[in-house]
């Protein structure tokens, strides 16, 4: 298992969009992402940098594993 990387929320909006997923709104800190035929929503904490534990649970509330997610981002 990849260790989660920490990274800024731009990056990781970034990320999600580059998987098919939109920015719906933001409200106060934090950006709520969905993506057509998910059920789920995303909600990205717009502070500094995103903790490790919040992204590994966005990761998986997206449906993905942590090696797509980073594959997604380095790409």
């Amino acid at each position: 298992m990849s260790p989660v990387p920490v990274l800024r929320p731009v990056a990781v909006v970034k990320t999600f969009q580059k998987l098919g997923w939109e920015v719906a709104r933001q409200r106060g800190s934090h950006i709520i992402m969905t993506k057509p035929g998910h059920l789920a929503t995303l909600s990205i904490p717009d502070h500094s940098e995103v903790a490790r534990g919040t992204l590994r649970g966005l990761i998986s509330k997206a449906g993905l594993t942590i090696e797509q997610f980073i594959e997604a981002h380095d790409e």
